[in-house]
């Protein structure tokens, strides 16, 4: 565990335990659109919370007992593990028949994208660096790119909403996408990995011990899939939240 200020804290929480909230929030909402009534939506969301807040609580556990630190003399993969072992697993959910009910529904788009506003907390990779504690090389890229998607969410959700600029949504999870890939490539190369190949001070360590740990292993797997639900939902026609498709009325004989 790295000595790091209160307040880095409470912004890597924010994120962490944000990112998932707004998620349980946006299935509440699909589920009632899909018709699953105001209880099955609750429970849903109940659920999926639990599970991650699980997730989290372990995660956090294993962090701090050093488990995710890169060890020179020996290949411990296991932060790479549970990430890719996060991110699987919201995949898998998806296939859920209720879940898969869910993310059917008007308005998933839109929905989906919502919580990446809490990306902004991307600043705390700055704060960080300015503390002397991450490269400028991971801080900088993956600080930036996060904040801008954060910004940019409440604009795309705004205008899915009413059904507009399905090509600008698309553009914003594949941007999306790649800030995340290039955060977890540089932070892999610059001390995650088993041999540090990008030669930075100082290195990404960091990023395996408490708080910045539950970075990746929750805010980014989650804030990945987010973008991968959201682009298979935008190969369907996009209906403003809440409206449902219209059904043709009978015509007289």
């Amino acid at each position: 565990m790295y000595d790091l200020p209160g307040y880095v804290w409470a912004l890597v929480l924010i994120g962490v335990i944000g990112i998932p909230a707004a998620t349980c929030a946006a299935l509440y909402r699909g589920a009632v659109a899909a018709g699953l009534g105001h209880r099955t939506a609750a429970r849903v969301s109940v659920a999926a919370g639990a599970v991650w807040g699980g997730w989290l609580l372990v995660g956090g556990l294993l962090a701090g007992a050093g488990l995710f630190r890169r060890d020179p003399d020996a290949v411990r993969p296991w932060l790479a593990l549970a990430f890719v072992g996060a991110l699987t697993a919201a995949l898998l959910a998806t296939r859920i028949p209720i879940v898969s009910r869910i993310l059917a529904a008007p308005g998933t788009a839109a929905r989906l994208t919502l919580p990446h506003t809490l990306r902004i907390m991307g600043v705390l990779f700055i704060v960080v660096l300015m503390l002397g504690e991450l490269p400028a090389a991971f801080a900088i890229p993956a600080g930036l790119g996060d904040i801008a998607v954060g910004l940019a969410a409440p604009v795309v959700a705004w205008r899915l909403s009413r059904g507009m600029h399905r090509t600008n949504a698309v553009w914003f999870n594949v941007i999306g996408i790649v800030d995340l890939v290039v955060a977890v490539g540089i932070g892999y190369l610059a001390g995650l990995g088993p041999t540090q190949v990008l030669h930075v001070t100082p290195s990404t360590e960091p990023l395996a011990l408490l708080p910045l740990a539950l970075v990746p292993i929750s805010a980014v797997p989650l804030a990945a899939a987010l973008h991968v639900m959201s682009l298979r939902a935008l190969r369907s026609p996009i209906q403003p939240a809440g409206i449902q498709a219209a059904t043709p009325a009978p015509t007289a004989g």
